[in-house]
Order: structure tokens, then sequence, then C-alpha cells
């Protein structure tokens, strides 16, 4: 997960700017995801907790969500982004989001104990 959101952050600093002039609400939202990647990768690399790996899974999922939605509906200043699905960044990130996504459902999948199961009675609070 530190990999994919470092890079997912990475890929979105070069369009902040452009973002900023171009649809500033836009600029305004790459600038807190940039903020929000770099600040779960640094806490992934400090803890192994599974509200690091959550954060990760749904910020990494809203922000393919978000992506998506700009290339099917027109926002805003942005129209012209409708059908452009192949934008080298866009892929680069989409790509580094949807491995976040995976691995840290993943990781959760194999660490959360299952209701009612054994292993879920081994966490209960005496």
């Amino acid at each position: 997960m530190v990999v994919g959101t470092g890079v997912a952050a990475a890929a979105h600093l070069p369009v902040i700017q452009p973002h900023l002039v171009e649809a500033p609400y836009l600029g305004v939202l790459f600038i807190l995801l940039t903020v929000a990647l770099v600040a779960i990768s640094e806490a992934a690399l400090i803890s192994d907790r599974a509200v690091i790996a959550a954060t990760a899974v749904a910020v990494s999922a809203a922000a393919i969500l978000g992506y998506v939605a700009t290339r099917v509906v027109a926002f805003p200043q942005l129209a012209h982004d409708v059908g452009l699905w192949f934008e080298p960044l866009g892929i680069l990130s989409v790509a580094s989001e949807s491995l976040v996504v995976l691995a840290g459902i993943l990781w959760l999948s194999r660490r959360l104990p299952v209701p009612g199961s054994h292993d879920d009675a081994l966490h209960r609070p005496s």
C-alpha cells in the first residue's frame, strides 16, 4: 500500500497547478487528495493498523470514482475531460489506486476476524 499511495500522490502533483487555473475546485481537491495519500503512505510505514488500510482503500476508491465521473459527466470547467480515458497520469493514478484498493482489501480480509468465527472470540474483551 505504501508504494501505491506514494505513486498515486506523485501522479497528482503535476496536475495540481493546471487545475488550480482551469478548475480551481478540482485543483484544491487534488491538493487534499495528495496530502491524504502522502499521510496514508507515511502512516502505513509506521503502523499496520486496520484503520490505515481501510482509509487507504476508501481514499483510493474515491479517487478512482472521481476520475470515472469526470470522464463520463461534464463537470463545470472540465467538459473537455469527458471521454479522455487514456491520459498517462490518469492511467498511472488509477492503476496505482486500484492496486491500493486490492491490496488493502486483501490485507483487511486476512487480518480482521470473521464475526462468529473462533478467531472472533479471541479478539473480544473479557
